[in-house]
């Protein structure tokens, strides 16, 4: 029960996550443009470990005039609620957050950072990555902004701004669905409280021209901060949600085997990442991706990786790579890590 329990856990790490058996983190993705026939995505080669993104793209304009367009590099939306209740894999606020840096032509481009607020829609088990940057929620960055609430992830900053307010502003941000405070009991040893119900939604964009006919090289790379927690495994897996493990990461019988292995000398737990990438914003490009290269670290020896994507082969002690020709990706990259405990 106890190792069902843990590694169910994991599966909600996307959103609210126990502290004690996991801790959130972050979806990744590549460069998202309007949809657009004029430029192609020539080649993508990706590289994920278990703390760094690099991307290295080539475009081309297929037409004879300059194309000018928004080039977007998004987060997922961060709950606060969640920051606030559970561990999360994510560093102390700063405002390139996850570090991100992007050349175009070999020469660094400074991007534009915006931070937005929504309320996410009510989560649901299962729901896809991509879900995440698609339909992020409703926007309420103005009602906070009317409240004067800056849009922090620093959690223990905001509960005192939003402490701090009158009576009257703190039944208008209830009212409105933004926030919610309860009086607690102070003689018992229960302070006031406030809970902030918006989530923080941080993008990083460019303006960008793709001159006519010809191709443009971009690169771009940022710190991984993937969710993750206890981890437990058997070989054969029996539990339900072993099973839906297997399906979700194409863990067959050769993988599950590895796992149990290597989490046997620990009673067959140890730490598993769950590495989400939205392949799919590469459709809001022309045509399907020319030249694409994948390479995966699974970070030491000993751990164990598996995933959903045919084609892949070992290249190093840690290192895998799948190489596709004119792919349009159908579905998005969901990777798990195991790893066993220090010795």
């Amino acid at each position: 029960m106890f190792r069902a329990a843990v590694t169910v856990a994991l599966t909600l790490l996307g959103s609210a996550a126990l502290a004690n058996d996991g801790f959130g983190g972050l979806s990744a993705t590549g460069l998202t443009f309007a949809r657009t026939d004029a430029v192609a995505m020539e080649s993508e080669d990706l590289f994920i470990s278990l703390d760094r993104i690099r991307v290295a793209y080539t475009f081309r304009n297929l037409t004879d005039a300059d194309v000018t367009g928004e080039v977007i590099f998004p987060l997922p939306p961060i709950s606060l609620q969640a920051l606030m209740s559970s561990d999360f894999n994510l560093p102390e606020d700063r405002d390139n957050l996850v570090g991100f840096t992007v050349t175009v032509a070999g020469q660094p481009v400074t991007p534009q950072i915006d931070r937005i607020a929504v309320i996410e829609p009510a989560w649901v088990e299962g729901r896809p990555a991509a879900e995440q940057y698609d339909t992020p929620g409703t926007d309420v960055t103005a009602a906070l902004a009317r409240h004067g609430i800056p849009l922090t992830l620093d959690t223990a900053a905001l509960s005192e701004r939003l402490l701090s307010l009158p009576p009257e502003t703190q039944a208008e941000l209830k009212s409105e669905g933004l926030a919610d405070f309860y009086e607690g009991d102070p003689a018992q040893g229960f302070p006031p409280e406030a809970w902030p119900l918006w989530s923080v939604v941080i993008r990083y964009h460019w303006t960008q021209t793709f001159p006519a006919g010809e191709g443009l090289d971009i690169e771009h790379e940022y710190e991984n901060r993937p969710p993750g927690g206890i981890f437990g495994w058997q070989h054969p897996p029996v539990e339900e949600w072993e099973k839906d493990y297997q399906t979700r990461y194409c863990i067959d019988d050769g993988t599950s085997r590895a796992i149990a292995k290597r989490l046997a000398a620990t009673d067959g737990y140890g730490t598993a990442y769950a590495l989400a990438y939205v392949l799919r914003t590469a459709n809001s490009w022309a045509g399907p991706i020319g030249d694409f290269r994948l390479t995966l670290d699974k970070g030491a020896v000993q751990n164990v990786i598996s995933l959903c994507i045919d084609g892949v082969e070992k290249t190093g002690a840690t290192t895998f790579e799948v190489r596709k020709t004119d792919y349009s990706p159908d579905r998005d990259l969901d990777i798990l890590i195991v790893t066993p405990p220090p010795q």
